[in-house]
């Protein structure tokens, strides 16, 4: 007769379990311990690390890469991923500048200028999005392939449209558009509220919806997913979308920093914004993440840029490539997780 399981060997499940909710639970707070470390080490190098204006210029830095992070995080989880949006951003700003100012003389008023000019940036940033999601799912390629392809495409007609200059925006209606970024409500900049509301609304999203749910469901293991009735295809658009418009919003948030955009608008904000999503606890392979260590992420990244600057104990110029090594150790880290 076989032998009733021991004692020992029931208690082995139970301790598989316990172990990995404390991996998850490490997990979890790593990017927290990595940002409280950081911020204890700038403090020890440089005095004005730790004033509140200094705190408010990295928080405003971080509202573009962290906004767009936040529509990155949904691409990843989903099992894709999106290279051009450094790209898209530039081609949104110059587009969105050229239409204002082209409209401004029939239109009059400078703030509905400005309205227009950013309901436009965002559709522009939801079309793009569709385009992304539709070659991905109806045209089955690699979200890698299209991004790469798209980011050359998207820079290239910005330089084209800007005559391999800058494209400028007229001083009335710069003058009407400058609060957006440098506007503050009780002490706090508006970049910064922006932010906070696109993380809290992705969060929602994410945690408390059934399109949440199935992002990470697809991400996690598609089949399944298709065998379960969810419709993969319309959720990976609207993934893609939503990061369109994520973009189109930092970069109305961008464009009145300084009033142009350029061929170098945008360079290398799919290199942060893939790394804050990592860096935050994002699985590469899909299926798992989070919005707030995707914020945590960002501002991380944005505090190392930070103490680089004021200690100068490398040139600002390697920024990127610690970056790029951040990158590198997460993905090692995080080898074979799903």
């Amino acid at each position: 007769m076989p032998q009733a399981p021991t004692d020992a060997a029931a208690e082995k499940p139970a301790a598989t379990t316990s172990a990995r909710r404390w991996s998850v639970k490490l997990q979890a707070a790593g990017p927290w311990l990595g940002l409280v470390l950081l911020c204890i080490a700038g403090t020890l190098l440089n005095g004005d690390f730790a004033t509140w204006d200094n705190a408010m210029n990295v928080l405003t830095r971080t509202a573009f890469i962290g906004i767009i992070a936040v529509g990155m995080c949904f691409v990843i989880i989903s099992g894709g991923i999106d290279l051009s949006v450094g790209s898209m951003a530039a081609l949104i700003a110059g587009s969105m500048i050229l239409l204002m100012n082209g409209i401004a003389a029939q239109v009059g008023s400078p703030l509905l200028t400005v309205a227009i000019g950013i309901v436009f940036a965002l559709a522009l940033g939801a079309i793009f999005g569709l385009a992304h999601g539709l070659l991905v799912t109806k045209g089955r390629i690699e979200p890698f392939i299209v991004t790469l392809g798209t980011l050359g495409i998207f820079r290239a007609y910005l330089t084209y449209l800007a005559n391999g200059g800058a494209i400028t925006l007229d001083g009335k209606l710069s003058d009407a558009y400058s609060p957006v970024y440098y506007g503050s409500l009780l002490g706090v900049p508006f970049p910064i509220w922006v932010f906070a509301a696109v993380a809290l609304i992705g969060a929602l999203i994410l945690n408390r919806t059934g399109y949440g749910r199935y992002v990470q469901a697809i991400g996690s293991n598609e089949q399944v997913a298709r065998y379960a009735a969810v419709n993969v295809d319309r959720i990976k658009v609207l993934t893609y979308m939503l990061l369109g418009v994520c973009v189109g919003v930092a970069t109305v948030l961008y464009v009145p920093r300084l009033g142009s955009a350029s061929p170098t608008t945008g360079l290398l904000w799919e290199l942060e914004a893939i790394a804050a999503v990592i860096v935050g606890g994002t699985a590469l392979k899909g299926g798992e993440g989070r919005i707030t260590g995707t914020v945590i992420g960002a501002i991380l990244l944005s505090v190392i840029s930070n103490i680089l600057n004021l200690t100068s104990i490398i040139s600002v110029y390697l920024n990127a490539a610690v970056q790029g090594v951040v990158i590198i150790i997460v993905a090692f880290l995080q080898r074979g997780r799903r």
